[in-house]
């Protein structure tokens, strides 16, 4: 294994002194994987305090980071590396945090509190790989298993929950059947997880290629924090624009959609309004209407309780608001007006998404309409074309110096004009520009 040699550094000091030191946890996993390690964990049988006193000498600062769990921080040629001494938990009332632990001298039991079986491996530089439980064994087979019984793994932290299919998500690896059957039997613990930690995991999740089977496996987990999620499941939309329920159409879109966050969970939430606005018409077809500003609130509201930066909720409500406008080709001045570029062209991968996860008889002409909308945006970008204040060819200075004083009427001119060079009506000209201004004063005075 390639290890860093800060971090070789790091274990050769500790072993000088005594102590047994080891790679473990997602370096070792990842190496494993043919995957850059984002980060060096160490365990050893040195308690804080004799890690500390290893490294007393000025090229290896050391932090304090979890005194009380057992780690510190050892900056190796400005990497932090956190080394935490072999320990086991005491009781986790709270499904979350152990009320302390209990220093230990055994690699084995430490690796033994540890969630999955891939994060339970250790690494000797001198020797190599140290696997109890088979851990190597589940990542060959593509496989997430518990270390030991998987209800207690998961009463102890219920973030394990999410964690687990995180990481199917991500790795595209199927999860253990008993470890999956405890999934649905422990979700309701999910609700003593902070809000801020949900979030974390779920976006990690989102951007994940295994994404779409999550969602149809685990909808009722999910639901414990989106309990809008729980009446699309299984919702007929009776439409000859879909071959799936709402929520399944749900987890396809998603599935399909570019892996960028604010376009997934646009996905995500684009129709969660669905039965509570559906209708029947007389031929039995069924119509969603103002479905998309319903799913827009829930959007809000979910998006707000989960923590997400306001940034994120403004652009995400927004998609969700206009995830099935129709575009007409000769009005996308005013839509990159409305949204900008970048979240224009976010709003066609979500169409692309949306149409991908419909009826592939009614979905084709949908995603060749898309296809040249893109077209068309390129042409009118290559044009430089004027749908924002900034870019019009004259300013409020020059409004101000036809006679117009500083104030509210000079930003209602600006935006006549760029109103009417959106619609056509005028080039965005200076001399065009001024001269259009000068008649309409002249027409008001």
């Amino acid at each position: 294994m390639k290890v860093d040699e800060r971090a070789v550094s790091v274990i050769r000091k500790l072993k000088q002194n005594g102590h047994p030191a080891y790679l473990v946890g997602g370096c070792v996993r990842d190496f494993l994987l043919d995957k850059e390690p984002k980060d060096w964990d160490i365990a050893t049988s040195a308690t804080p305090d004799e890690v500390i006193s290893c490294f007393a000498e000025p090229h290896f600062p050391v932090i304090g980071t979890g005194l009380r769990h057992g780690t510190v921080s050892v900056i190796a040629d400005g990497m932090p590396i956190e080394v935490t001494t072999f320990r086991v938990d005491g009781a986790y009332s709270d499904h979350r945090h152990p009320s302390g632990v209990t220093f230990v001298k055994s690699l084995k039991e430490d690796l033994s509190r540890r969630d999955f079986t891939m994060n339970a491996l250790a690494y000797d530089v001198d020797s190599g790989i140290i696997d109890y439980f088979e851990g190597e064994d589940d990542l060959a087979k593509r496989r997430i298993r518990a270390v030991g019984n998987p209800d207690q793994r998961l009463q102890e932290d219920a973030l394990r929950i999410l964690r687990a299919l995180r990481f199917s998500a991500v790795l595209s690896f199927g999860i253990e059947p008993g470890l999956a059957q405890s999934i649905h039997k422990n979700k309701e613990l999910l609700r003593q997880i902070s809000r801020e930690r949900i979030q974390a995991e779920l976006s990690k999740m989102l951007l994940g290629e295994n994404i779409g089977k999550i969602l149809l496996d685990y909808p009722d987990v999910l639901a414990a924090f989106l309990p809008e999620i729980q009446p699309a499941v299984g919702f007929a939309q009776k439409s000859p624009y879909h071959i799936y329920d709402v929520w399944a159409h749900t987890a396809h879109s998603v599935a399909c959609a570019i892996p960028d966050l604010l376009v997934r969970l646009t996905m995500l939430f684009h129709d969660l309004g669905k039965p509570s606005t559906f209708s029947v018409d007389d031929t039995g077809t069924g119509h969603f209407y103002q479905h998309n500003k319903r799913s827009e609130e829930l959007a809000a509201l979910r998006l707000n309780d989960l923590r997400f930066d306001n940034e994120t909720i403004h652009t995400v409500t927004k998609l969700v608001r206009w995830h099935d406008a129709q575009i007409a080709p000769e009005h996308l001045p005013r839509w990159l007006n409305k949204l900008g570029e970048d979240h224009l062209r976010r709003l066609f991968a979500i169409n692309r998404a949306d149409a991908l996860a419909q009826n592939p008889r009614s979905g084709a002409a949908k995603l060749r309409e898309i296809e040249t909308l893109e077209h068309d945006l390129d042409q009118l970008l290559e044009n430089t074309p004027c749908y924002q204040l900034k870019d019009l060819a004259i300013n409020g200075n020059d409004i101000q110096n036809l006679g117009v004083r500083q104030g509210p009427e000079v930003g209602r001119i600006l935006h006549l004009l760029l109103d009417k060079i959106m619609d056509a009506e005028l080039e965005n000209d200076r001399d065009t520009l001024l001269v259009f201004c000068k008649t309409q004063f002249q027409v008001r005075n």
